[in-house]
């Protein structure tokens, strides 16, 4: 599925995916946990600092319907470059050791900073194109009902249970995105009615 995909595709930064042709969009709520740790455990003020920032980006895309305009993207990227320098200064690059071949072992601290760096555009590219969210934990919540399956039986007896298990997960799933509760939509489903956002989407 995703060697033809075209799209922007939006992950946790695992290097697998770079061989994709494609645009990318890193998860922000993975680089805010780490962001965390770099502040907590290496006491780096940067972090705490890039932290609230891009929480305030994606609350300014937000207000904004999904988009901002030039000026508010521009002033956005001198402040997130700007924070990028002050964590150069503030998690320097490790000096190579005497004796020991090849680059020296970097901090967590530095290594996010690093890609930080490099891959600006993809980390903020949910501020320059309204269709791409700030974090994919949506899609990994989806799923994670199908891998808690996996874990627990191994697999479906048949091709039929499983599709049956996929409308079932989906359905609940959009009951939820409307507002109606997992045992509300299953008590419709069990007096054969649908819930109104269904019926409004069928006239």
């Amino acid at each position: 599925m995703l060697p033809p995909f075209k799209g922007v595709l939006v992950h946790d930064h695992w290097s697998a995916y770079l061989q994709f042709e494609c645009q990318h969009q890193y998860c922000n709520a993975h680089y805010l946990r780490e962001l965390i740790r770099a502040h907590e455990q290496d006491d780096c003020r940067w972090a705490k600092l890039m932290h609230a920032l891009l929480l305030k980006i994606n609350q300014a895309v937000t207000d904004a319907g999904g988009e901002l305009s030039e000026s508010a993207i521009k002033g956005y990227r001198k402040r997130y470059r700007s924070l990028i320098k002050r964590g150069e200064k503030e998690s320097p690059v490790r000096p190579s050791e005497a004796g020991k071949r090849g680059r020296p072992k970097q901090s967590k601290a530095r290594n996010l900073l690093d890609r930080l760096r490099i891959y600006e555009d993809d980390t903020l590219r949910f501020m320059t194109d309204a269709k791409v969210p700030f974090t994919n934990n949506q899609g990994e919540r989806e799923i994670r009902m199908l891998k808690v399956q996996q874990k627990i039986s191994g697999c479906f007896r048949s091709a039929g249970s499983a599709e049956n298990y996929r409308l079932f997960r989906s359905y609940l799933s959009s009951c939820l995105k409307h507002g109606v509760s997992a045992s509300e939509g299953i008590n419709l489903l069990a007096r054969n009615e649908w819930p109104e956002f269904i019926k409004q989407h069928l006239q």
